[in-house]
C-alpha cells in the first residue's frame, strides 16, 4: 500500500515494507498475514533484509531462464506470451501496488515483476514440475501441510485472474485494473484475509501465490526477467552473484562498495 494512503484507518505502509518478513518463500497459503502494524520506515527494514533470504528468492528460478543470458526489455516493451490482454493488465496493476514505485526507487513493474512472473509460467515452474501435484487434495487442510489444490502455477493465476475480475465486477461494476488505487488496496487485501469469494480456488490462496511470486520477481537475479537494473540488490546491498566476497562477511553494518553482479556477470 502507498505511503501516504490510508489503510484500514491507520497509517499505511508500502507493501515492499513487509517483502520477507513472513518467513521465506513457502508454498501458497503458508505465509502468514500481511500486517501494516510495523513502525520501521519500509526502507530500513528492506535495508535488513539478509542475502540469505535473497539467495532463498532466486533458488526456485536457477537453472530455468529462458533463451539463456538474453537481455531483458525495458518497462512498457516486453510482451506477454503466457498472460492475456486482461490478465497482464491485472498483473500490472496488482505488482504496481504491492510494489509501487515512490522517490526513493522503482516499484515491481519498473523493475520488471510481471516479466519475471509471465515468463516463470512458460517454464517448468509454472507447469508444476517442482510440486507434488497428485491426490487427494484438501483445501481447507492446515498451511503446515503445504499446498492442496489440484492446480499448477499456471492454471492457478488463469482461474484466480478469472475470478478476481468477476469479483471486481460484482461488487464495483469493474475490473481489478480499472479500479482507483485505493479501491485496489481494499480489493487485494479481501483476497488475502479470504473476505472476498471467488469461484473455483479460496482466495487467499491465489493471493499467497501471486504474493510469493511478485518477492521472488523482485529480488532474483536480473537473468530471470526482474529486479530490472539489480534495483532490489542494490536497495538492500546483496553482492549479487559475485565469486568472492568472503572478506565482507564479518564486516557487519560496513557497506559492500563494489556493487551487485548478474549471474551473467553484468554489473548494476
Amino acid at each position: 500500500m502507498l505511503r501516504n494512503a490510508r489503510y484500514k484507518g491507520r497509517d499505511a505502509r508500502s507493501l515492499r515494507q513487509l517483502l520477507l518478513a513472513q518467513g521465506g518463500l513457502g508454498v501458497p497459503g503458508g505465509s502468514k498475514r500481511m500486517t501494516v502494524n510495523s513502525g520501521f520506515n519500509r526502507r530500513q527494514f528492506l535495508s535488513g533484509t539478509s542475502a540469505a533470504a535473497v539467495a532463498a528468492a532466486t533458488q526456485v528460478v536457477l537453472g530455468t531462464a529462458r533463451g539463456g543470458d538474453a537481455p531483458v526489455a525495458a518497462a512498457g516493451e516486453y510482451s506477454p506470451t503466457f498472460f492475456t490482454t486482461a490478465e497482464w493488465a491485472f498483473i500490472n496493476a496488482a505488482v504496481g501496488r504491492l510494489i509501487p514505485s515512490d522517490g526513493n526507487g522503482p516499484g515491481g513493474v519498473d523493475a520488471g515483476v510481471p516479466a519475471f512472473l509471465d515468463r516463470q509460467m512458460e517454464l517448468p515452474y509454472g507447469h508444476g514440475a517442482f510440486a507434488y501435484m497428485h491426490g487427494p487434495f484438501q483445501p481447507d487442510a492446515p498451511a503446515s501441510l503445504g499446498y492442496q489444490l489440484a492446480h499448477t502455477p499456471r492454471e492457478l493465476y488463469r482461474l484466480g485472474i478469472a475470478a478476481a475480475d468477476e469479483a471486481s465486477r460484482q461488487t464495483s461494476g469493474r475490473r481489478f485494473a480499472e479500479l482507483e488505487a485505493a479501491q485496489q488496496d481494499k480489493f487485494l487485501t479481501a483476497l488475502e484475509t479470504g473476505a472476498v469469494r471467488l469461484s473455483g480456488l479460496p482466495a487467499h490462496i491465489f493471493f499467497a501465490q501471486l504474493w510469493k511470486n511478485v518477492r521472488e520477481g523482485y529480488f532474483a537475479d536480473p537473468l530471470y526477467g526482474g529486479n530490472r537494473g539489480m534495483v532490489g540488490w542494490k536497495l538492500i546491498g546483496f553482492p549479487g552473484a559475485r565469486a568472492d566476497f568472503t572478506d565482507w562477511m564479518d564486516q557487519q553494518g560496513k557497506k559492500y562498495p563494489y556493487g551487485p553482479v548478474s549471474i551473467s556477470g553484468r554489473r548494476a
